[in-house]
């Protein structure tokens, strides 16, 4: 048996949680799940088909790949087709259709674009092949962020002058309080996700509950950890309770990892970044401070691309925003597959559209 595994994928303890949900939902009541990784797990597991009629659970904002601008995007692509430029990245936004092409279209083309597993694994690039520039592209939220910061600091003590990072990682705070806050929100309570809260404590979601007055219960990602924040926001909203909840008491505290905060703090600041599907946000990305902007791929290549475009007939931003789901999308399941995705949404892991075709097709 593989402790704290095994037990929150028993068949009979989520059965058992799924009728005590049915049975105290009496009422409509909206949840999102603000990460795609519950997203992916909840359409895996089938856990929205056994929760009861009254729920709906609504996918948020939560995939960092999703989120990523189209201009963004177009930066990545500008560096890649560089030559003397190696451009590395995580596995899912190589194929995030741009506005004019991909990563791995770069790549097909003859660029020089790879997929790592590890920031790390590209301080060994530069160590062995000196005379290249390499170039992270940073993405995710505040889970990735402190190795990215850590590469930062290495590479300055190591003086590794060929390294460095196109700064796109975001922060989940003040996107929740727009996506809460638009006109055309359905949520009544969110399940926060396990591994952001790691990092950052559940206090970070005090305000959701205080200022905007909407349930939230951080969770884990086996299919029991999610029956039971959904159980724990639907008992809080059967008795007209207003509280913040930690569902992920084996794993997530108060205040996080100082450590991994600290070291965030050291190297990157606060700064204004757009989200797909809800524009410039203040103080929703960071960015690489002075101290280490010799680091800072847009310090030091001129950037140069086109007006951004979506296609046109993508919904990946309001579906991001949980005003619609992939089924309101007349491109899913039709143009927009997996072999073929027109959109972000459908290409991550994490995403909402390849949730929906892998599990509900």
């Amino acid at each position: 048996m593989l402790k704290f595994i095994d037990e929150y994928r028993d068949r009979e303890a989520c059965l058992d949680t799924a009728r005590k949900i049915r049975e105290i939902s009496t009422k409509p009541f909206n949840i999102m799940e603000v990460c795609g990784g519950h997203t992916m797990a909840i359409r895996k597991n089938g856990i929205h088909k056994i929760i009861g009629d009254k729920i709906r659970l609504i996918s948020g904002p939560g995939c960092p790949v999703c989120v990523t601008s189209i201009q963004d995007i177009d930066k990545a692509v500008f560096l890649a087709g560089i030559k003397g430029v190696s451009v590395c990245t995580f596995g899912d936004l190589m194929y995030v259709p741009g506005s004019y092409s991909s990563l791995a279209s770069v790549r097909s083309e003859g660029g020089d674009v790879r997929v790592v597993y590890s920031v790390m694994d590209v301080l060994d690039f530069c160590k062995k092949e000196p005379d290249k520039k390499f170039i992270f592209i940073g993405i995710g939220f505040e889970t990735t962020v402190p190795t990215i910061a850590a590469s930062i600091v290495s590479a300055e003590e190591e003086k590794i002058e060929n390294f460095f990072v196109l700064a796109l990682n975001k922060t989940l705070p003040s996107a929740l309080s727009v996506v809460l806050n638009s006109e055309d929100s359905k949520i009544d309570a969110l399940i926060a996700p396990g591994h952001v809260s790691a990092i950052t404590g559940f206090e970070m979601y005090r305000f959701i509950v205080d200022e905007i007055g909407v349930l939230c219960c951080v969770a884990g990602f086996e299919p029991l950890d999610i029956l039971k924040a959904i159980y724990i926001l639907a008992k809080a909203h059967s008795a007209g309770e207003m509280k913040l909840f930690n569902g992920y008491e084996r794993i997530v505290t108060a205040n996080g990892n100082e450590k991994a905060k600290k070291i965030i703090a050291k190297v990157f600041e606060p700064c204004s970044s757009e989200w797909r599907g809800c524009g410039f946000i203040p103080d929703s990305g960071l960015r690489i401070r002075r101290e280490y902007r010799t680091f800072d791929a847009e310090k030091i290549i001129d950037i140069k691309v086109p007006v951004s475009s979506e296609n046109p007939g993508c919904i990946c931003g309001s579906i991001l925003r949980g005003a619609n789901t992939p089924m309101d999308c007349v491109l899913f399941k039709k143009v927009c597959t997996p072999s073929s995705p027109k959109g972000a949404c459908m290409v991550s892991s994490e995403g909402t559209c390849a949730a929906w075709f892998k599990y509900e097709t």
